[in-house]
């Protein structure tokens, strides 16, 4: 690899996109691996930049691309899983989310992701083990607090909800009155 082309051509992208100018960046990451097959970061690039131009098929190609050609990079799996999620493609989903949380298991957006993918594969019981670790992992986030008290209520534990609610009134209090909204619950775990 020539270093010196290599970095004009990271900088030539990069002040594309500073100035809005996405198609040419396209071109400029298309040339980089017409040059340098597989390179992660044009790869990972090229992906993030199809998403933002509604190229979604052939983002998720160069995302796949990207995890086969760097399998023991968490970030990669991560992007793969969120990918395909939102692509309705929720088994392979969970199988990138799960491959991530294998190489990078501090990665807390992984286990939130594979929690999600979880409860819409109606499995309830490893989306709690996934979300669980989600909020050991970011403990004042509330994202995976919420998740984790609807998960409890789809398995009939309104009292674990509750507890969660109470949780949340400590640190954010928004979340916690959204949730008693939305279940009829308050914090001491009866309807309200």
């Amino acid at each position: 690899m020539n270093r010196l082309s290599y970095l004009w051509m990271k900088l030539s992208a990069m002040t594309w996109l500073v100035f809005a100018q996405r198609a040419r960046a396209l071109q400029v990451f298309n040339a980089m691996l017409a040059r340098w097959p597989g390179d992660a970061y044009a790869l990972g690039s090229r992906a993030h930049l199809r998403v933002e131009l509604g190229q979604h098929a052939q983002a998720l190609a160069d995302q796949q691309a990207l995890t086969d050609s760097h399998p023991a990079v968490g970030a990669h799996w991560f992007n793969l899983g969120f990918m395909l999620e939102e692509a309705g493609r929720y088994e392979e989903a969970l199988a990138a989310f799960q491959r991530c949380t294998e190489l990078s298991p501090q990665l807390d957006r992984a286990w939130y992701g594979q929690g999600l993918v979880l409860i819409r594969l109606q499995r309830y019981d490893e989306a709690v083990v996934a979300l669980k670790r989600n909020t050991e992992l970011q403990p004042m986030s509330p994202y995976g607090w919420y998740q984790l008290a609807r998960v409890h209520l789809d398995r009939k534990e309104p009292d674990e909800a509750a507890k969660i609610i109470r949780h949340l009134k400590g640190f954010e209090p928004k979340v916690a009155a959204q949730l008693e909204r939305e279940t009829g619950l308050i914090a001491g775990g009866r309807p309200s």
